[in-house]
């Protein structure tokens, strides 16, 4: 048994990786912790200094440059908010791309335009592998290791970051070539989004007839009217509430996926007719 026990030690040493990160926000500062609490050497960049003594303190690594984060890491990951951010960290002789070994897996969390990592692909030819990696769920299922994972890009550079991923991920799927992650991830916020309209619609129908709304929740929740959208307006605490927190992301999303879907001359249909539609502000 102490034999058994020394081995399982051994090869899960065996498994650890130097992963690199840039981008500890909201999201992906219980990342790092989870990436430390599986074993990882984690090498991470972050700006502001309470963050960095956070990081310090969980047992992070903390460097100051996002080159500095990818120079000796084994997967780089990046959780960055936008297209821009992104481009402003992988790219250039200074960037990620460009620090991180030959045969390091980048992995991009942020949802943006499938033309914004080809593009990085095709000015860093020979680099390291990318993956577009965007994810679905909240700080909490990451704490919880419950996030999705989305993975577009080569099979093997896949196979390769899987099990880091799968530090915080519940759930890791493979979508095919680079930018399919991208494009299933865009399709999943419009259809979210259209739902959460769909599911304030009804509120204001139910109000109008004199139901309250938490009742009406309560009811939808455990009906065959219920959706993962309304769930998710009574977990926030109300319609209002949803409004305030979650509308602003969402407005992030549809607008990341109108960009895309005109980058590829594709309208979004019927979908983009009940998010103009419904009672929340999500243009």
């Amino acid at each position: 048994m102490r034999w058994r026990a020394r081995a399982d030690r051994e090869r899960g040493a065996s498994m650890s990786q130097v992963v690199g990160f840039v981008g500890a926000g909201r999201m992906g500062e219980p990342m790092v912790y989870r990436l430390v609490a599986a074993g990882h050497r984690v090498q991470v960049y972050a700006r502001r200094d309470s963050v960095r003594k956070r990081l310090r303190e969980g047992g992070a690594t903390v460097v100051d440059s996002a080159d500095a984060a990818a120079s000796s890491a084994d997967i780089v990951i990046a959780c960055l908010f936008s297209d821009a951010q992104l481009v402003e960290v992988l790219a250039g002789s200074d960037g990620v791309l460009a620090a991180a070994p030959r045969e390091a897996v980048v992995v991009s969390h942020t949802t943006g335009t499938v033309s914004t990592v080809t593009d990085l692909v095709a000015g860093h030819p020979g680099g390291p592998a990318l993956l577009d990696g965007p994810v679905s769920g909240s700080a909490d299922d990451i704490a919880a290791g419950k996030l999705t994972v989305l993975l577009g890009g080569d099979a093997d550079a896949v196979a390769r970051a899987r099990p880091v991923l799968e530090s915080y991920a519940g759930t890791v799927i493979a979508t095919g070539a680079l930018g399919t992650a991208l494009s299933v991830k865009l399709v999943n916020n419009a259809l979210f989004a259209a739902n959460a309209q769909m599911a304030a619609a009804a509120l204001e129908l139910g109000t109008r007839l004199g139901i309250g709304e938490q009742q009406l929740l309560d009811a939808l929740a455990v009906s065959s009217g219920r959706s993962f959208a309304a769930g998710s307006i009574g977990r926030t605490g109300g319609l209002t509430t949803f409004e305030q927190v979650v509308a602003p992301f969402l407005r992030k999303d549809v607008a990341a996926c109108r960009a895309a879907t005109a980058d590829l001359g594709i309208d979004i249909g019927r979908l983009g007719a009940v998010i103009d539609g419904g009672p929340l502000d999500l243009g």
